[in-house]
């Protein structure tokens, strides 16, 4: 499901289709991605899995199908197509990216269900909708299959995510603000911590002086993508693995 589902609850509850209900415990959550992975004890006719699809190879007007609870009605199915791919969303302070974006109807109460192709396989999570009255208007987005392979495997080993990084010490306030005063668009590197990737690369953090910052490395790009936030950073750089 997704963590804004679960994020204040202090209980869950599962009911399957067949009306039957269990309590869930919370195994692991990633924010950054706006997923959660819950679990139930079901001791007999244990529900088929949904088959786990891809998303790289979404096609933009490829018809896709999306399950939920819609202002609470059970179980509901709408259609669509894949409008657009790899759409970039702020929540949770953090940009998830590679969103894919529906016309299927998505609303309060769909969030966490799972977006289909047409043989039934899971590629996508719906997790937002744009809209200025809060009903569908067209715009939906879905974390995308790819991530939730990524991701949840580590939710289930571990109880979290954990990030990449490049040793570099950033804040986005101080950021915005130097920004400003520099004229620059990008990441001002504060600090680089002793014996990290970013030391052994070179990078150079910023210096404090009685007139200031003095900036030392600025962040532009991260293989050729631009960045010009540190929610961007994290973001682009959640396309790697530990020790790419």
């Amino acid at each position: 499901t997704n963590y804004h589902v679960i994020e204040d609850a202090s209980e869950a509850l599962v009911k399957l289709s067949d009306g039957r209900d269990y309590k869930a415990a919370l195994v692991g959550a990633s924010p950054a991605h706006d997923l959660a992975v819950l679990k139930i004890g079901v001791d007999f006719k244990r529900p088929p899995p949904i088959p786990l699809g891809t998303s790289h190879d979404l096609k933009v007007g490829q018809k896709v199908f999306a399950i939920g609870n819609p202002f609470g009605l059970d179980w509901s199915l709408t259609t669509g197509i894949v409008s657009a791919l790899d759409r970039s969303l702020e929540g949770n302070d953090a940009v998830i990216e590679h969103l894919i974006q529906t016309d299927a109807a998505i609303n309060p109460g769909n969030s966490g269900g799972p977006l289909l192709d047409s043989a039934g396989r899971l590629i996508g999570v719906s997790t937002a909708i744009y809209s200025p009255s809060g009903a569908y208007a067209g715009v939906g987005f879905a974390v995308p299959a790819d991530t939730v392979n990524r991701v949840v495997p580590q939710l289930i080993g571990r109880g979290r995510y954990i990030r990449p990084g490049l040793g570099v010490e950033v804040d986005e306030g101080l950021n915005e603000r130097l920004k400003t005063i520099l004229k620059v668009a990008g990441i001002v590197v504060l600090r680089v911590p002793a014996k990290s990737a970013a030391e052994r690369a070179g990078l150079k953090g910023a210096i404090i002086t009685r007139d200031g910052i003095v900036p030392g490395d600025i962040i532009t790009a991260l293989n050729g993508k631009p960045v010009d936030t540190v929610a961007k950073l994290l973001a682009r750089l959640d396309d790697y693995a530990v020790g790419d």
